[in-house]
């Protein structure tokens, strides 16, 4: 069974960076999709970036397009979230997913398994 962690969230300046980790095991990762949501105070959950394991495509959401960056290392099960430019506004709960139904990737709905979430909080 797969099982996420994530890990690096944490408190920093608006402007600044921070990179959020998701260590993946159990289960057969040839075909997963792991994703990148975030859930932010009275919100509901959103859909920040995503990867196939297997490829190098990504997709992200336009409102952190350009900041935010999802990489992963096959070698070490896991993924990665380089926030830069960070705003006020990425203050939430972060949460990784991995799921098999790439045509739902964006979507909560697509994803089977997910962490335990990390907070971040971004401060002017």
């Amino acid at each position: 069974q797969v099982q996420l962690v994530e890990s690096g969230g944490g408190l920093v300046q608006a402007g600044g960076s921070l990179r959020l980790s998701c260590a993946v095991s159990g289960g057969t990762f040839s075909r997963y999709v792991v994703g990148w949501f975030r859930r932010a105070p009275g919100k509901e959950l959103d859909f920040v970036a995503a990867s196939t394991w297997s490829s190098t495509d990504t997709w992200y959401s336009d409102s952190v397009k350009g900041r935010f960056t999802i990489s992963r290392d096959n070698a070490k099960n896991t993924v990665y979230l380089q926030m830069n430019t960070l705003k006020p506004e990425d203050t939430a709960v972060y949460y990784c997913a991995a799921g098999r139904r790439e045509y739902a990737l964006r979507y909560v709905s697509g994803y089977d398994t997910w962490g335990q979430g990390t907070q971040v909080t971004v401060y002017s």
